[in-house]
């Protein structure tokens, strides 16, 4: 059954509200992943073990952008995600990527019996599986950011999904992937409702951001109870060399 708490929050504020996702990455990287983050000035990003991820603040200025270059030096890239800014002339856009935002809007959360919890001993069998289904970024250490679930068939891991920014009130539902001898069984579906199950338990409500050029992973997020927050862009930005 959907969590009562959870859906009052997100009808209460509607799906335009939630202004903590405006910014999410800088919310996480001054809330409770701060521990991970590296700063020079207003600009922060992730341990590049962790993650690539990059914030800036909102409208961020010339010296924010000043900031940036020196956190990550001469011909360095951030990965802003969820950005409303371009970034000044003198640094090249080498990703330009349209997403999607989406908030919990009433899952039917469950936990899964089948799933498991992965350890450090998993990720050489994760980064794996990313490499194969390519879900988006997962560094050596990105299984710090949270929890992660796996299905394992015959001892083998054919599916998982896991927990990436968290934000107060908020956590994000990432690297979700199914082995491609394995999809079709609704696995992933599976593994996102333990996720936000798990989510919902803290009291934090589920999001999470998706291409949008993938409307079949889109529509399904939509058929287990997300809705689309509002569109967003991806970019990876280079500093002047």
């Amino acid at each position: 059954m959907t969590d009562r708490i959870t859906d009052e929050r997100t009808s209460e504020h509607g799906v335009a509200g939630h202004a903590m996702l405006e910014n999410p990455a800088l919310a996480s990287l001054t809330g409770p992943h701060a521990h991970f983050a590296q700063r020079h000035g207003a600009a922060l990003r992730y341990h590049p073990d962790v993650c690539p991820m990059a914030a800036l603040p909102d409208s961020p200025t010339a010296e924010d952008w000043s900031d940036a270059a020196q956190l990550v030096g001469p011909g360095g890239s951030l990965f802003l995600p969820v950005v409303t800014n371009r970034a000044p002339a003198e640094w090249d856009t080498t990703m330009d990527l349209p997403g999607v935002q989406m908030i919990d809007a009433g899952l039917d959360t469950r936990p899964d019996d089948e799933a498991v919890t992965l350890a450090h001993e998993d990720v050489p069998e994760m980064t794996e599986l990313v490499r194969l289904t390519r879900p988006g970024p997962f560094r050596p250490r990105t299984i710090e950011m949270g929890t992660y679930v796996g299905i394992r068939r015959n001892g083998r891991l054919i599916a998982m999904g896991g927990e990436r920014l968290s934000l107060p009130g908020y956590t994000e539902i990432s690297a979700v992937c199914t082995d491609p001898d394995h999809r079709g069984l609704g696995l992933a579906s599976r593994l996102v409702l333990d996720l936000a199950h798990r989510i919902r338990a803290r009291g934090d409500i589920p999001i999470l951001h998706a291409d949008a050029r993938n409307v079949g992973a889109i529509r399904l997020y939509e058929q287990l109870g997300f809705v689309v927050r509002r569109e967003v862009l991806f970019q990876i930005v280079t500093a002047p060399k």
